[in-house]
């Protein structure tokens, strides 16, 4: 074998051996695609730079059975969509295309249904501490929300809050989460604003790469004047993604008090630009 030769075969060698160990780099090289939905918790993934998260329930159904009274109020088109405007920082902005509310007196049997938009809510996400790799992570979301709908599909006035969520990744496949939330809340009435405050804690298992699920315990407190009310609920989702930038799921919640909500079911998922 001449020298010229040997040259050309340890350096073909070569390549291959860079373009072999380069690939995998390549293939980690993925889109931040963190969508906050289908867990009631907060997130504190943001959105890369330049890239838009759009997320949206296409069915969302809930019943809450009083002594005196049964609501039904189903929601469609809640377009949630979220801007990478800073490495760690998004701006969101999210709206009620339609919903229908009904309401049955069970006394007198009269029913009352309202249709109509919802509100317009507006928030920056910031995330504060955690790398990709590392367990532990945080952040912190504020928003405000604008009365464009017309109650009770809609709260009647502005309200506003800070949502600090908090994630800690036990394994490669468990992950622990715990939201904390207070909101100057609308008041019932439509005229103010009072103190409402929660705290969610979620367990999520991932099954596999594109499939996932989460349990979750919620306890909140609202401090309304018209009643003050701790909700208890627990809820159940699971999330598919067919490629790296599409998901599909489907979330479930339960009322574990009189004064939560009897059921909720929302369907829906969300996509990266």
């Amino acid at each position: 074998m001449t020298m010229r030769r040997t040259k050309t075969w340890i350096g073909l060698a070569a390549a291959a051996t860079v373009a072999t160990t380069a690939t995998p780099a390549l293939a980690q090289d993925d889109p931040r695609f963190c969508p906050t939905r289908p867990s009631i918790g907060g997130s504190s993934c943001t959105t890369e730079p330049g890239r838009v998260h759009v997320e949206l329930s296409s069915l969302d159904w809930q019943r809450d059975d009083q002594p005196d009274q049964r609501e039904d109020r189903i929601v469609t088109a809640d377009l949630l969509t979220r801007v990478g405007v800073g490495k760690d920082t998004e701006v969101q902005l999210e709206w009620v295309g339609y919903g229908r509310d009904r309401t049955r007196d069970k006394a007198g049997g009269t029913v009352d249904t309202v249709t109509g938009t919802g509100d317009l809510t507006f928030a920056v996400r910031q995330h504060l501490a955690g790398e990709k790799g590392k367990p532990f992570s945080a952040g912190v979301q504020v928003f405000a929300t604008a009365p464009t709908g017309r109650y009770p599909i809609g709260a009647g006035t502005w309200s506003t809050g800070v949502i600090i969520p908090l994630p800690y990744d036990l394994t490669e496949k468990v992950a622990v989460a715990s939201t904390t939330e207070a909101d100057a809340a609308a008041n019932q009435s439509g005229s103010g604003r009072h103190l409402a405050y929660s705290e969610i804690t979620g367990l999520r298992y991932k099954f596999t790469d594109s499939i996932t699920a989460t349990a979750e315990l919620a306890l909140r407190r609202d401090d309304d004047p018209d009643g003050h009310d701790t909700m208890a609920s627990a809820a159940l989702s699971a999330a598919w993604r067919p490629t790296k930038v599409v998901q599909l799921d489907i979330l479930a919640v339960a009322g574990l008090n009189r004064a939560a909500p009897d059921l909720r079911l929302v369907t829906g998922g969300a996509i990266l630009f």
